[in-house]
């Protein structure tokens, strides 16, 4: 049998203006750290600084509709993905079951004029080999990959790699607006069910 995880756990659909619950907040400069626990840290998971932006030279922000990974092998289209209101209620998102990778619409577009981060989440699977699998082991700081969008394509350096525990998810510092940051989500193999691995890049600029 094959086991698709669930991507998002408690997703933070709360931050999103007129949303925001009672005494909710972004948290922005929030202490979270992965997992709780810094001494837990990889060394792929330590931030390093972003590239400085120009956006100027970028396509005009559009909507994404390919990702273009290849030294973590995933290659797949991308469909916008609007949230329920029963998962903005519950604060939890899961995606189709597909490899395909989604695009939180609520949040930003990359490109020139963007707004805010961007958000991409796929599945990872149990017991069969998936593109959003391979977020857990091969991606690294440094590497480059292609954002497909309607006006062009934005070429994306890896900032850092981390992972997040669920349940804390909703807390990270990735909700921050962060205009053309570019942020893939999927479950963490190593912990299906407990953890989502969460790969931060920012555009490559000349």
């Amino acid at each position: 049998m094959l086991l698709v995880c669930g991507v998002l756990g408690f997703f933070a659909l709360a931050f999103l203006p007129g949303l925001v619950s009672a005494g909710g907040s972004l948290g922005t400069g929030s202490s979270s750290k992965p997992d709780g626990n810094p001494s837990s840290w990889t060394a792929t998971s330590v931030p390093v600084p972003a590239p400085v932006q120009t956006v100027s030279s970028l396509p005009a922000a559009a909507r994404p509709t390919r990702i273009a990974y290849p030294l973590a092998g995933i290659d797949v289209p991308v469909h916008p993905l609007e949230p329920s209101q029963e998962e903005k209620v519950s604060r939890t998102l899961v995606p189709p079951r597909t490899v395909d990778g989604y695009w939180l619409a609520p949040f930003g577009v990359p490109g020139a004029g963007s707004t805010n981060t961007t958000y991409i989440i796929g599945h990872s699977w149990e017991d069969r080999d998936a593109p959003f699998n391979r977020l857990s082991d091969a991606s690294v700081p440094g590497q480059e990959f292609d954002a497909v969008t309607e006006t062009g394509t934005v070429r994306y350096r890896v900032d850092w790699v981390t992972t997040y525990l669920k349940d804390t998810l909703k807390d990270s510092p990735i909700w921050e607006v962060v205009p053309n940051r570019l942020v893939l989500i999927s479950c963490y193999t190593d912990d299906f069910w407990g953890k989502n691995v969460v790969v931060v890049a920012s555009p490559v600029t000349n």
